[in-house]
Order: structure tokens, then C-alpha cells, then sequence
């Protein structure tokens, strides 16, 4: 067996110890009116850990609301003029934004390590998607605009798209500079100026998105970034001069964040959970096939929304596929994020490792059968995070816990099936419907089941793609709107109504 040199592993622990004592880690984490500041109160504090080596790096302090109230008046201040730009000019901006992250790809990207626990390359595809969107966006905001509606009698009527005002954001922790990209690049396309709380478990890269954008040229004010866990959520989501909140997490959470959002009603966008079907037919490229299960399943240690968890495999081709898809996860290499060669790195927290386990425990008992991975695997007694091998499991039933519920970790249930209305009506039998995908080599036969499957995000003969443009949002309890596309604009404006009278007014009186 290849053992890693050494040197290479000091070399990468020298690594993870500079991005850990440095600026990004050690500097103040609220961002308020284009500079880093501390809370001026501290209602708590709370620990920024290395998923890698569970070490605590820091303690972080949680904003209250006073610093809430601040970040919200700041924006307001910098709506003012922001606002009143064209199109072009904030898309200038959102452009220059785009390169600076091109520039500075691999700092955002260890940082992001450091956040995160993934490994280095995916940290890095990450960032460059996320500075791709910001570009998008960038091109989209000068072509923002309204209709014009020719009326009788030399009448007629326009509409013009404005923004909603000040835009609050909360995260997820598996995609940290994701979340506050895919957020705030189409709210200040739109002429709106952005709140963000990051997750108390990743508060790093979303601070440096504020400098990136700074030196770019945007206003002071304009993009705010405020950390903390509940309670500052909770500040941010119900303050008064909040016009629309977009929420990326967990459905509980969400719902409750609708809930508060209706009684001012605010607008709203939800990124919620899944519990995704990953079809596999008789007639796929096996090959093609089980790649896209892995991408389903395993990319960020399993910590996808969108992942495709339940794979559905017709029984006619159980065999080869299962028996291809063991031996390639058994290659899998966990380790060190750092490394170039790894590719399983750290689940986030101990909190969602005991959840992970708890629920392959659960599958065993309810009758499924592991063959592959769902273990506590140490990797280097320097890193004393909690990775686990990637855990397939079989013998599933579509009425078990692990098939119904979203586990959050590298754990593919495999189910069985005979035919194409018999699969359909399973993968649509739940409460969530965020993705799926579908194998096969018949054009009509997957055009057929994406019509028929209730989810929002579908992949024919690939998995978890998010080309730039293309919307991405669910259906059911899997949320509420849609991001990364074209028409996440419409949910970051409000249409104005203006009609013109060209001649005399007539009336009854």
C-alpha cells in the first residue's frame, strides 16, 4: 500500500496551520460599510472550527441588534445611490467582482477548505462557478427592463422592473461563498442592497466576497455581512426595513423563516431540503451511470441538497452495477483536504457525524445491508475530524428512514425496480422534490420521465451540474423560487404599472 511522503503531509499541515492563523481567520468577520468590524455588542460567541482536525481556530462573536439594526441602516444608506445607477453601471461592477475572485481563485479556495472541510479541488470548481455567476449576473443587469403595451386611441401603458430595497440573506454551510455569490450578485444586479449571516459553522469566505466586491467598486453599505447563530438569524429575518429574505437550509428552519416573513409580508425565496431519485434503466451506459450515482451521493462528503440518494436501479442490471459501483467507491481516497489526490475529506461537525451514523444504524436495523463504507475512518493522527467511508447501502425499502428523510452525508440507498410507471410513482412518493436524474440511452423515455417527475432540478445522463444560467430551485417542500438563472431576477424586483392617457378623460359624472 502507497503511504503518503511525509513531507507532503507536513507540507499540507503547514498549510492548513498558515490559512488558520491568518487574516482571514484571525480579522473581525462582520463587514459592515465596505470595512471588517466587531460586533459592538456581544450577545455569545461561538466556535469556528477545522473540519479536518477538529481544532477550534477561533472564537466568533454573534451580532445582536444593535449590529443588526446597523448592517440594515447601512444598506438602506447605500440603496440610496446604488438604486439610482443603470443597469450597466452595476453590472460593471459585479464584472470587475468576477475577475477579482478569477485572481484570487486559490485563496478563496483554501479558505473555503478551511471552512468547509472538502478537499482543495472542489473548493476550487466552487469558486470559479461562483465568480462565473457573478459574471452572469454582471451581463444580465443592463438588460433588467419593463414592457411597453400599446393601448387604443394612441394610448398606452409601460412597466418598469425596480428593486425591492434591502435584501436579507441567510446560509447554508456546505457551500459557503455559494451561498452568499448565488444571493447577493442578483440582488445588486437588480439595484438592491444585501444582509448576509453566513453559517456559524463556515463564516470566512463570505467576508472576503465583501472586500472582492469593495475593490470593485461597490458603494459602502451595499453589501453587509453580520455573523452569528439563531438569534441573529432571527433579528435579521423579522427587521422591519427587510423587503425579502432568501433562505438556504433545512425545511424546519424554513418554514419557520415563511412564517416570520408573512406577518410584514416580506418576499421570499427558499432553498429547502431533498430527497432525490437518481433513476438508473436497463439501457443506460453503465459506465456513465455509475459515475453519476457517485455524483448523486458522494461530492462534499454527501452534503448536497440536491443529491440523488435514492438510486433506483432496474433489477435487470443490479448486478453489474452494484458490483462496478463498490469496487470504484472502495477507491475513493479519504484524507487530507489539503492533498491534491483526495477525495472524501471531512464532514463538517461532530453534531452532523453523530446524525450520519445514527442513520446508517437506523437503515441496519430496519433491514438494510451495507456493503460498502458508513465507518469512522481515521486517516492521519494529525487529523482528528470525522471522516467517513462512503456508505452504500442495499435491500432498501422505499417505506425505511434512511429512503424518506434527508441524511446530509455519503450515504446511497439503492432500491430496485421493474418498470417505468412503477419507478415514477416512487421516485414522486415524497414530501420533497428538489432534483433528480435519469439514465438511459431512449431520448423519448427520459423526456417522458422528467415530465412526469415532480422536482424542480432534473439531470439526463449526469448529476449535480450547475451550468451558470440555468435555474435552480425545487418544487413541493424543496423551496420556493429559483437561483443561478435568468429568473431569479424576477424574484429580486417588483413591476411598476404605469398607464398613459393621450386624450380627453371621459367619465359618467
Amino acid at each position: 500500500m502507497l503511504r503518503p511522503c511525509p513531507y507532503v503531509r507536513c507540507f499540507h499541515r503547514c498549510l492548513a496551520t498558515s490559512i488558520s492563523s491568518s487574516s482571514q481567520v484571525q480579522a473581525p468577520l462582520n463587514f459592515l460599510s465596505g470595512k471588517r468590524c466587531d460586533p459592538s455588542e456581544n450577545i455569545g460567541n461561538f466556535d469556528l472550527k477545522y473540519p479536518a482536525t477538529d481544532e477550534t481556530l477561533r472564537q466568533v462573536p454573534s451580532s445582536g441588534e444593535r449590529d443588526v439594526n446597523e448592517a440594515v441602516s447601512q444598506a438602506r444608506e447605500g440603496f440610496r445611490s446604488w438604486s439610482k445607477l443603470s443597469g450597466f453601471e452595476r453590472g460593471n461592477v459585479l464584472k470587475r467582482a468576477a475577475n477579482i475572485m478569477r485572481e484570487r481563485l486559490e485563496e478563496l479556495a483554501q479558505t473555503e477548505v478551511l471552512d468547509t472541510g472538502k478537499p482543495i479541488w472542489e473548493a476550487r470548481c466552487d469558486v470559479q462557478g461562483c465568480a462565473d455567476t457573478v459574471d452572469y449576473y454582471g451581463g444580465l443587469a443592463a438588460r433588467i427592463s419593463g414592457e411597453f403595451l400599446p393601448l387604443s386611441n394612441g394610448c398606452f401603458s409601460y412597466t418598469v422592473r425596480e428593486p425591492l430595497g434591502v435584501v436579507g440573506g441567510i446560509g447554508a454551510w456546505n457551500y459557503p461563498l455559494q451561498m452568499a455569490s448565488w444571493k447577493s450578485s442578483p440582488a445588486l444586479a437588480c439595484g438592491n442592497t444585501f444582509v448576509f449571516k453566513p453559517s456559524p459553522l463556515t463564516p470566512l469566505t463570505a467576508v472576503m466576497l465583501g472586500e472582492v466586491y469593495k475593490e470593485a467598486g461597490l458603494p459602502d453599505g451595499c453589501y453587509n455581512i453580520i455573523q452569528g447563530e439563531t438569534k441573529t438569524g432571527q433579528l435579521l429575518t423579522t427587521h422591519p426595513n427587510i423587503a425579502k429574505m432568501s433562505f438556504t437550509g433545512s425545511v424546519p428552519t424554513g418554514s419557520k423563516i415563511m412564517e416570520a416573513c408573512a406577518k410584514d409580508i416580506k418576499h421570499v425565496t427558499l432553498e429547502l431540503g431533498g430527497k432525490s431519485p437518481c433513476i438508473i434503466f436497463e439501457d443506460c451506459n453503465l459506465d456513465n451511470a455509475v459515475t453519476g450515482a457517485m455524483l448523486a451521493n458522494f461530492l462534499t462528503q454527501g452534503q448536497v441538497c440536491s443529491n440523488g440518494t435514492r438510486v433506483f436501479v432496474h433489477k435487470s442490471i443490479m448486478g453489474p452495477f452494484l458490483a462496478q459501483l463498490v469496487e470504484r467507491t472502495k477507491r475513493m481516497k479519504i484524507g487530507d483536504p489539503f492533498l491534491e489526490d483526495t477525495t472524501v475529506g471531512a464532514t463538517i461537525s461532530k453534531q452532523q457525524f453523530d446524525i450520519v451514523m445514527r442513520y446508517i444504524e437506523l437503515a441496519k436495523k430496519e433491514g438494510a445491508t451495507v456493503v460498502c463504507g458508513g465507518e469512522r475512518v481515521t486517516v492521519d493522527p494529525h487529523l482528528r475530524g470525522y471522516f467517513v467511508s462512503p456508505c452504500i447501502l442495499v435491500n432498501c425499502e422505499d417505506h425505511m428512514t434512511v429512503v424518506r428523510e434527508e441524511v446530509f452525508g455519503s450515504v446511497m440507498s439503492i432500491l430496485t425496480f421493474d418498470s417505468e410507471e412503477e419507478v415514477i410513482r416512487r421516485a414522486n412518493d415524497s414530501e420533497l422534490g428538489l432534483a433528480g436524474g435519469i439514465f438511459t440511452s431512449n431520448l423519448q423515455r427520459a423526456y417522458r420521465v422528467a415530465s412526469a417527475l415532480e422536482a424542480g432540478s432534473l439531470y439526463i445522463n449526469n448529476y449535480n451540474v450547475y451550468p451558470v444560467g440555468v435555474p435552480f430551485g425545487g418544487y413541493k417542500k424543496s423551496g420556493l423560487g429559483r437561483e443561478n438563472g435568468p429568473d431569479t431576477l424576477d424574484y429580486y424586483t417588483q413591476v411598476k404599472s404605469v398607464y398613459v392617457e393621450m386624450g380627453d378623460v371621459e367619465a359618467p359624472f
